[in-house]
């Protein structure tokens, strides 16, 4: 404003100056503007009055004064006007069209039709009005939220703060009400004139108070795009844009009766059982449903949602027409048809696919399966969404999109969706726009949001991604679909996030036996006298002539009996079906394998040779393709290697990733820092030296039909990232996809997902992975938080029973691995590696893989394999006997000892430093679990005189030792099929998963040697228990090292 107000008074001069009266003063000032920016630029283009033209400008006046005729008649006419007090220099008219966000000087004035020029000079008051104008419609679009009647019961403010903005009063710009008629130009940045270019002061408040502080608050104006402004502004400001029609509004009325019949029949039916119903937030249903048509509309083929309990069921009804007898059966407490622990029902997903009867367009819904853990399923969902676009080649999100609904404390309050929203732009992450939705109940199962969030509102996370908030009063429906329609055309416009705030309330408390009274006894007096909305709306429609009161009986009274009739069937049955619920099937996946076959993994050496010397080199045909000079020796050993028929590590990774590539498997690695490695060692990017972003991915060109590679490095993020390649694995069982953390430690941080879903989610809900983690670990001097990667966390919740030694059989190994819950490995070779890559996609089934990955022995001389270790007829190996000069003499061999890992290669060099090889053996146990029991029975056999040791290099309270001890117990006892308490047909997963009879044969148990259990024991060796993971003193280590590794090869 004050810009505007110099500019003007520059031009016309100080209030009773005549202009250009300075011309006549001798020595007058020169005029000079210290915030004017100075730029070179044409003559012609100088200002009017400059060092050289000043004089000129005298000299004509000079002139003049003498003899008036003397000088040009502009020259006259300018000195005449500027004698008499008018303006010197009138501008010709300009014939052009005017620029973008210009108006004609005639606009600055009030509507009265004369001419202001003519009239005298501008007055500051008109150019502050006009200003003031200006500055209130932004004020309205910025802050009017704050003032918007959001909260359905009337005593809170959203935002937590009861103050008007000062910005919002109008007073506060010095208008009168005799200024309340006067008509003002709109400017190009509202729409609340429709076709109208000015409006009385009266009607723009007006429209503005109807626009911005009704039942709609927007927040939009920190997002740095005008023409997504403007897009906002259009559609929420142009008159009449919000009226619905007929039709949309019996279809409104017709959905909220469904959502509040569906909550209304639970409470009947069983009103002592928890369902986290959805009362006080009905209007939830017609949203979602509402955002779907319209997403439906705009090309949509296959939404993903994820939500946390609150009215899940509600949502599996009505949004998803989840087969009502199969959520009532939820209720009857039935025992289940098939194996697994199953899940509460509030926390089940289901995947349907049905017809839109809006659109007639058929619709893929997926809702997520989700922990008590609220916003856990966040990355899961994004996951899921993005792997359906990547197999969908749907690279702009326009047929598959995602949908997260969110509580407000949580959304406020947890951290993984901070972590997930900054996925949401990142190239190989970005699922192009999610919808969030939020049940805002304004309260936390019982704490006040006054003290459960320091910003205003719960939805502040998401400004950080220039999503748009639409804050919404959720007992005004018409307003609710009017935002959740902009929502849906929002993300298929711009292809980003969105957010609804449905402000609500809660009608009972955290569930339906919790007595809300105790804590928000204010509140919840206010809920029992506040109507429900369905009767609001109906109360409306009926006032408004839209329908009538047998009408609106009639509807509820018909979802009544559908829920009845439901109830009835749902008592006929006699179990319930785990298998119903599944939210990620893989259609033709288990149908027609043999489920105890697995695919071979070795490959011929032709395609190592390939893979190896592809990935050993520059990029063909690309001379001026600037290589790093340490890349350029990299590369060189690995050919080196190649043609010498030996992988290290990285060599042994890329040839399974790339035999994978081949095969037509997609392969994602995916985070911190994985495009390099952590430890300088994969370079699966490589890039140019002297051209920014031009880089070459060696084995995404390894061969012209490959499987995509994908290699991305992640945001510093554990818990979101792991969360989304959780979901993205899910999507499609023939993908390898790995999350690698930056050191195995940092694992912990998504400890969430691992416990909730990795490691329980096929018991819980039917749902396999193949999902596998690389986790950095060893001792290796370099302190607490860069050693371990809580090897013993992973042991701790695999489901192997340590009392039961499996009956032995051919297919001994396979049974284990189809029985357990994940698969725990710590390979000391890349042969190993290789194998146990290929197998995730060789099984019949899948599983997650827990990697204890190398650093040290990335680089260590004798962890390299041979080509005759990964060619045709090679597979992974469980454990790894000795076979040293121990194995040439079992009888004479004193110690036996079993490692996992590193811990290894440190035992061979000091038993050779000891020249004792023929009197100590060492076994490595690639596979902790399942347990290797058959292998290492085998090998406590070999050596029949050899005391047995473990021996680990983490603390005896860390590592495997507590893992590993009871089943070698059970190994050396001999102990042999104990029958299990569960009598429950006792069918395994493979019945489940491959139709199996109860009734088919056990495997038939091997002949058996021994008879005798073996009475030795096993004994620890390695460092004594800590409180941490390690020391931080490298001289200590080293210590400690020494120490254990004396007490290893002791006889």
């Amino acid at each position: 404003m004050h810009r505007a107000r110099a500019l003007v008074t520059t031009v016309l001069g100080p209030p009773g100056q005549k202009f250009a009266a300075w011309l006549i003063v001798k020595n007058a000032p020169t005029i000079s503007c210290t915030q004017c920016r100075h730029y070179n630029v044409p003559a012609a283009a100088e200002p009017f009055l400059n060092g050289s033209s000043s004089q000129y400008v005298e000299d004509m006046y000079n002139a003049w004064l003498a003899d008036p005729s003397s000088v040009h008649a502009s020259w006259d006419s300018f000195f005449r006007n500027s004698a008499q007090g008018g303006p010197g220099y009138q501008s010709p008219p300009s014939l052009a069209p005017l620029g973008r966000n210009e108006i004609p000087a005639t606009a600055l004035f009030p509507m009265a039709g004369a001419s202001p020029l003519a009239s005298g000079p501008i007055s500051d008051k008109i150019i502050d009005d006009h200003l003031a104008v200006q500055a209130i419609i932004r004020s309205y679009q910025i802050r009017g939220h704050h003032i918007a009647k959001l909260d359905p019961l009337g005593i809170n403010s959203a935002d937590l703060d009861d103050q008007t903005p000062q910005e919002l009063v109008y007073k506060n710009y010095n208008f009168e009400e005799s200024d309340m008629d006067r008509v003002f130009k709109l400017p190009s940045t509202t729409f609340i004139g429709g076709k109208e270019k000015a409006l009385p002061l009266r009607e723009i408040l007006r429209r503005l108070e109807l626009t911005y502080c009704r039942h709609i608050g927007v927040e939009f104006m920190f997002i740095n795009s005008l023409e997504q402004c403007n897009w906002i502004r259009q559609r929420l400001e142009t008159p009449g844009i919000t009226e619905l029609s007929v039709d949309q509004k019996r279809l409104i009325l017709a959905r909220l009766t469904r959502s509040t019949g569906f909550e209304s029949f639970l409470a009947r039916k069983w009103s002592s059982e928890k369902r986290f119903g959805l009362e006080g937030c009905e209007i939830l249903i017609p949203a979602m449903k509402t955002v779907i048509d319209k997403s439906t509309e705009l090309g949509v083929e296959s939404i993903v949602m994820g939500m946390p309990h609150r009215g899940r069921l509600n949502v599996l009804a009505n949004v998803c027409r989840k087969p009502l007898p199969q959520l009532f059966t939820q209720f009857a407490g039935l025992q289940a048809a098939d194996d697994g622990s199953g899940d509460v029902k509030y926390h089940l997903g289901t995947y349907i696919e049905r017809l839109n009867r809006v659109t007639n367009k058929n619709i893929r819904l997926a809702v997520c399966a989700n922990p008590s853990h609220l916003e856990t399923v966040d990355p899961v969902v994004q996951g899921k969404t993005r792997a359906e676009q990547f197999y969908r080649g749907d690279g702009e999100g326009k047929k598959v999109m995602s949908i997260l609904l969110h509580g407000d404390a949580a959304f406020a309050g947890q951290g993984v969706v901070f972590e997930t929203m900054h996925l949401s732009e990142l190239p190989d992450y970005t699922t192009h726009g999610t919808i969030h939705i939020v049940v805002n109940n304004q309260i936390g199962f019982t704490t006040d949001p006054r003290f459960s969030r320091s910003s205003p509102y719960c939805t502040d996370v998401a400004r950080v991604v220039n999503a748009p908030i639409f804050h919404v009063n959720a007992d005004d429906p018409e307003s609710v679909i009017h935002v959740c329609n902009m929502a849906a055309e929002w993300r298929a416009t711009f292809h980003k996030d969105v957010v609804i705030d449905l402000v609500c309330y809660r009608r009972n408390g955290h569930n339906e036996i919790d007595e809300p009274m105790f804590t928000q006894p204010l509140m919840y007096r206010k809920i029992k006298a506040t109507k429900p909305v369905l009767q609001k709306y109906s109360e409306q429609l009926i006032a408004g002539g839209i329908v009538t009161e047998e009408e609106v009986k009639d509807v509820k009274d018909r979802y009544d009996k559908i829920c009845e009739e439901a109830f009835e069937r749902a008592r006929q049955e006699t179990h319930i079906k785990y298998k119903d619920w599944i939210d990620s099937p893989w259609s033709g996946f288990f149908e027609g394998k043999d489920p105890l076959k697995v695919n071979p993994t070795g490959v011929i050496e032709d395609t190592l040779v390939h893979i190896g010397k592809r990935f050993s080199s520059p990029p063909p045909n690309a001379a001026e393709f600037i290589i790093h000079k340490g890349i350029e020796r990299i590369l060189k050993s690995r050919m080196e290697m190649v043609e010498n028929r030996i992988a290290d590590w990285a060599l042994g990774e890329a040839m399974a990733f790339g035999s994978l590539l081949k095969e037509g498997v997609h392969v994602r690695l995916s985070g911190q820092d994985v495009e390099r490695g952590t430890f300088s060692h994969r370079h699966h990017v490589l890039h140019h030296q002297t051209v920014d972003k031009a880089t070459y991915r060696p084995l995404c060109n390894l061969y012209p039909d490959q499987a995509p590679y994908t290699v991305c490095n992640s945001s510093l993020s554990e818990y979101g990232v792991l969360g989304f390649e959780l979901g993205y694995s899910m999507t499609n069982p023939n993908a390898l996809v790995i999350w690698e953390a930056q050191f195995g430690d940092f694992f912990n941080t998504a400890q969430c997902i691992v416990d909730q879903l990795l490691s329980s989610g096929q018991a819980k809900w039917v749902r396999q992975t193949g999902l596998a983690l690389y986790l950095p670990h060893g001792m290796e001097g370099q302190g607490p938080e860069h050693s371990s990667a809580r090897l013993e966390r992973f042991l701790q919740m695999s489901s192997d029973d340590p009392d039961y030694f499996p009956p032995e059989s051919d297919d001994f190994a396979v049974r284990q691995l189809h029985d357990i819950n994940w698969i725990v490995a710590n390979c000391t070779t890349p042969a190993n590696l290789f194998h146990i890559l290929r197998r995730q996609i060789a099984l019949p089934f899948r599983k997650p893989l827990i990697l204890m990955t190398p650093k040290s022995l990335l680089r260590h001389p004798e962890a390299r394999s041979s080509f005759d270790d990964m060619i045709e007829g090679t597979e992974f190996k469980r454990v790894i006997p000795d076979q040293g000069a121990a194995s040439k003499n079992p009888d004479g061999v004193q110690k036996l000892i079993f490692c996992t890992g590193k811990v290894y290669y440190d035992l061979t060099s000091a038993i050779k430093e000891k020249n004792i090889e023929e009197k100590i053996a060492v076994v490595r146990v690639e596979q902790l679990t399942p347990f290797p029991f058959d292998l290492l029975k085998q090998e406590c056999n070999k050596y029949p005189n050899a005391n047995i040791v473990w021996c680990q290099e983490e603390h005896k309270n860390q590592g495997a030792w507590t893992y590993v001890e009871p089943r070698f117990e059970t190994t050396l006892a001999g102990q042999r099929d104990i029958v299990s308490n569960n009598t429950r047909e006792s069918r395994g997963w493979f019945s489940k998963l491959f139709g199996k009879s109860t009734n088919e044969p056990k495997p038939q148990p091997k002949e058996q040697t021994e008879s005798m259990s073996d009475t030795r024991v096993i004994s620890y060796v390695g460092r004594p228990v800590a409180a941490s993971t390690a020391t931080g003193s490298k001289a200590q280590h080293l210590k400690e090292l020494a120490a254990f590794m004396a007490d290893a090869t002791r006889l």
